[in-house]
């Protein structure tokens, strides 16, 4: 593509663009990257006219198109900083700089992938134009990705998937995200895209006909009520229907919704008027209405979704207003239509979760910060509000605490029950969209390790694990026999450990989610229906909800001086020298060993220790049973 073509795709998308502006930065580009050649054989130059032609499409302002075009110049050419500062100012400087730091992740060593996610996650925070010119820049190279190695096409299309995408669509860039899927699929499932390819030709051609009779019917009932509206079928990427396929264990003649139909309007109104006209017209499928309207997704996706039977298929339809599509198409770039500076409070709840991510993300080191990262990017999410309705965002799944972390960490290390719409709910209560949600604190409660359990975001882990390290800390300084009361009294096991349960067999109890318990707390036990005690603290508010009548009291043995004969099953992976590392701990915490036996399954042996040993000390000896290398898991018996 040659300069004159370039700016006529520029002015047509924008027409206001700094067209001076652009033409020197492809004059300066062509030149800086000259002799330089792509393992295509093409000329370096075509990849930086491709970026900025994608950022143009976008309808991006004229600095973000000017610094597509010199996105490489720092990296892979001899030019200096200054020398883009003296001719392109330092705004573009900046974005170049943001992009240049942002380095391929998958062939690095865990530690400086972290890094490097992290500074993606920073430069765009900073600035969102960042990462659209990266996209861009990984768009097109995954487009010309099959001009390189088999083994790269691998990692790149990994790492595409893994990092790339899910930021596409956390930032509602849809039309990107899908590009991106399904080339991500042809390289990594070449056999399976062929062969979804080859097949989903044939029966789009039966399909389409189809979808024409559902358009022209839907259609007609919308304009016989005199509404304005774009009837269209949009065929599903192939992406969405392998992963269709692989989840629900599909065949590809099982798989009939190839095709969905959108509707396009002008306002919100005629989107609720259309849906009645629908509604009216074709059963809808239960379970199926989705409306993004009144509840937008968190990255601020707007649509009303339903499933309508049609001639006994069903059919997917999607009703948004023009604006709506823009938004879901190009997401946040929508939103930086045309300009170069604008932000608003949209923009900021767009990017909270990248934010979020910085927050934890210092306390996580190389490779557990990356497969975290991928957990959070990928999962959905709800809005649930506070009790002054202020929208809190979490991932689907979270409980209580999560979003007492969220809302404050000092909120989460205090929390001592939650209740959500109005109603005392136990800690691990899962939350939905809508919900609203009053944390209950005391200055008295604090995390326990069973909360790590409970918690399904990584913030929240990570601020629990820091306010028990700083326990640690304090308890460093704590007598011998105090620490092991400690290390005891913050664990759900080891809470267990030290009540008197009154003949009722430690399996069949668990602490109550509801309400935090220590040692020394008056506390009793609900027996449920099906012999299970649930303990709870004596001021929890749920006792009176439940019912006094089945509550037993409870007391607390003597943590300090009581010995349990406490039976270990630990299920290890063989290997020399195992049983003597697990004899070591046992002696080093000085239990005494009554009985050993072992016993094979396959591969695997189980070795059954029973010991005696006081209470207070079981939760600290299986900790660090099961941080020995080899041992797979290990279950506690204590009689």
């Amino acid at each position: 593509m040659d300069k004159e073509d370039f700016l006529s795709v520029v002015i047509k998308n924008n027409p206001n663009a700094d067209t001076g502006l652009i033409s020197r930065a492809f004059d300066f580009s062509r030149e800086a990257h000259r002799g330089q050649k792509r393992a295509s054989g093409q000329e370096f130059f075509s990849h930086a006219v491709e970026v900025g032609y994608i950022l143009s499409n976008l309808k991006l302002g004229s600095h973000t198109v000017a610094s597509g075009l010199l996105h490489d110049v720092l990296e892979d050419t001899s030019i200096k900083q200054e020398t883009i500062r003296q001719l392109f100012g330092d705004e573009i400087l900046h974005l170049i700089e943001g992009v240049t730091k942002i380095k391929s992740i998958n062939l690095e060593a865990p530690d400086a992938r972290a890094e490097n996610l992290r500074k993606v996650l920073l430069a765009t925070t900073k600035d969102i134009r960042v990462i659209l010119i990266k996209l861009a820049d990984r768009l097109h190279n995954m487009r010309t990705l099959k001009h390189l190695p088999r083994e790269m096409q691998l990692s790149v299309s990994r790492e595409t998937l893994d990092i790339y995408v899910p930021i596409a669509y956390k930032l509602g860039m849809y039309r990107i995200k899908s590009e991106l899927e399904d080339l991500c699929l042809r390289y990594m499932h070449p056999d399976a895209y062929q062969k979804l390819k080859d097949m989903i030709s044939k029966k789009l051609e039966d399909r389409e006909k189809e979808v024409e009779g559902v358009i022209r019917d839907i259609k007609g009932k919308i304009d016989e009520k005199g509404i304005n509206a774009i009837v269209v079928g949009r065929a599903k990427h192939f992406y969405s229907i392998y992963k269709k396929m692989v989840k629900h264990k599909k065949r590809f003649e099982d798989i009939y919704d190839l095709l969905a139909i959108r509707i396009i309007t002008k306002t919100v109104d005629d989107c609720y008027r259309i849906i009645g006209i629908i509604h009216s017209n074709w059963s809808p499928l239960p379970g199926r209405f989705k409306d993004y309207i009144a509840t937008p997704k968190p990255n601020m996706y707007q649509s009303i979704h339903t499933d309508i039977m049609y001639e006994g298929k069903s059919v997917e339809v999607q009703i948004r207003t023009f604006e709506m599509h823009y938004q879901a198409d190009d997401g946040i770039a929508a939103h930086w239509r045309y300009k170069d500076t604008e932000r608003d409070k949209r923009f900021d709840r767009r990017i909270s979760w990248m934010k979020q991510i910085l927050e934890w993300s210092s306390s996580e080191q190389g490779k557990g910060f990356i497969e975290n990262l991928k957990i959070d990017l990928f999962k959905d999410e709800i809005i649930v509000f506070t009790p002054k309705g202020d929208p809190i965002i979490l991932p689907e799944g979270a409980t209580p605490i999560d979003f007492a972390y969220e809302v404050h960490t000092d909120i989460g290390n205090h929390c001592k029950g939650v209740r959500v719409n109005g109603r005392i709910v136990q800690l691990d209560h899962e939350l939905h969209s809508g919900d609203i949600v009053e944390v209950i604190t005391s200055r008295s409660s604090m995390p326990s390790r069973h909360w790590l359990k409970i918690v399904r975001t990584n913030p929240a882990k990570s601020k629990i694990r820091q306010a028990l390290g700083i326990a640690a800390e304090h308890s460093r300084l704590q007598a011998p026999q105090d620490r092991e009361a400690e290390r005891a009294e913050q664990s759900q096991e080891g809470i267990l450990s030290m009540i008197n349960l009154r003949g009722i067999k430690p399996s069949n109890t668990r602490l109550a989610g509801c309400c935090t318990v220590a040692y020394d707390d008056p506390i009793v036990g609900y027996r449920a229906k099906d012999g299970k005690l649930a303990v709870h603290n004596r001021h929890c508010g749920r006792i009176r909800e439940l019912g006094e009548s089945r509550f037993i009291s409870l007391g607390w043995e003597d943590k300090k001086n009581g010995v349990n004969t406490t039976r270990l099953d630990v299920e290890v992976i063989d290997r020399v020298g195992l049983l003597a590392d697990i004899f070591s701990v046992i002696s080093e915490e000085n239990a005494n060993v009554v009985s050993v036996n072992t016993k094979t399954v396959k591969e695997k042996f189980v070795l059954s220790f029973e010991l005696n040993t006081p209470p207070e000390k079981v939760k600290w000896l299986v900790d660090r049973i099961r941080g020995i290398r080899n041992v797979v898991r290990v279950e506690v018996e204590q009689t």
